[in-house]
């Protein structure tokens, strides 16, 4: 049987306390009542500080019942210092240990910025970055839309890491809506569709979007094409201003019980989910890719990402 979870990216917003959390809430409080409403959450707060192992173990005991994806630190995707990432890794990895004993952890996201090109260097970064974390769910994010094809799909297909699917605004270099499952467990994050503010703006602004039911209707059907493929999804919004987030995530979760994916028992066997949505042999956002980007890339890009190149 295959799992939908779905959450949001954060939870410890003062600004939630009367849109989400009751007024007069403490801090403290934060995830305990978050908890009682979700039963995964994306933090955030470890790509600024380097987590640390007592920190997750009191938040494990704080959110009962309640699983997490991780951000990695801002050292292993956008600081990237290439005599000292490695050490960065380990301390890293040390530090959610406690969640990994408790079967906790859903995935560990490298969310790599704009910046990070789909160059030689980078290309086997990935590639060794991805082998500091054996035995561990990753899932990879790419804000450059150049990142996007087989040869990287085939990697992370390799590597047992999650390409990440998106939502967000469509603007030239970003990734496009592509719902490829590289990975048992596929990745969803929902950043909203803010064109004017996505770019030169702080992230308050990046993110203050509200989806419309129309959207998260539209949503649901990418959900329904990739739980035919993976065992697990995770679903994080990250529209988090004003608690917006948690609105949309409600939303979601009504429009998929209402389809008989979310609920009481997960979601559907993939035999079920094929026999209702009809399950193809490959997605048209593949095989659009394959058409576009296979040799041609290859070509271009002779250090390919893969085993080989260390």
């Amino acid at each position: 049987m295959g799992t939908i979870l779905i959450g949001t990216c954060g939870y410890s917003y003062n600004e939630w306390i009367g849109p989400v959390y009751p007024e007069g809430s403490k801090r403290e409080d934060f995830l305990s009542l978050y908890a009682a409403r979700f039963r995964t959450v994306e933090l955030d707060y470890t790509y600024y500080q380097m987590p640390k192992a007592e920190q997750l173990r009191r938040m494990a005991e704080e959110g009962p019942g309640l699983s997490f994806a991780i951000k990695a630190h801002q050292s292993l995707t956008h600081k990237i210092d290439s005599s000292k990432w490695r050490d960065e890794a380990k301390t890293y990895i040390g530090a959610i240990q406690p969640l990994l004993d408790l079967g906790r952890l859903e995935a560990v996201l490298f969310q790599f910025p704009y910046a990070f090109h789909y160059e030689a260097e980078n290309r086997r970064y990935l590639d060794r970055i991805l082998g500091e974390f054996p035995g561990i769910q990753t899932a990879v994010e790419f804000r450059n839309a150049d990142w996007l094809n087989n040869r990287v799909i085939d990697g992370l297909k390799e590597r047992g890491a999650a390409l990440a699917g998106l939502d967000m605004p469509e603007l030239k270099g970003l990734p496009p809506k592509m719902d490829v499952v590289t990975a048992p467990l596929a990745y969803f994050r929902l950043h909203g569709r803010n064109k004017e503010t996505w770019w030169g703006s702080d992230s308050a602004a990046r993110y203050d979007y509200l989806y419309s039911d129309q959207e998260l209707e539209a949503t649901a059907e990418r959900i329904k094409q990739i739980i035919i493929k993976a065992d697990r999804i995770i679903i994080y919004f990250n529209n988090h201003r004003r608690g917006q987030a948690v609105k949309n995530a409600t939303q979601l979760e009504k429009i998929l019980e209402k389809a008989g994916l979310f609920g009481q028992g997960g979601a559907k066997s993939e035999k079920e989910l094929t026999q209702r949505h009809g399950a193809t042999e490959a997605t048209e956002e593949e095989k659009e890719l394959s058409q576009s980007r296979g040799d041609a890339e290859g070509q271009a890009y002779p250090t390919c990402f893969s085993s080989s190149q260390k």
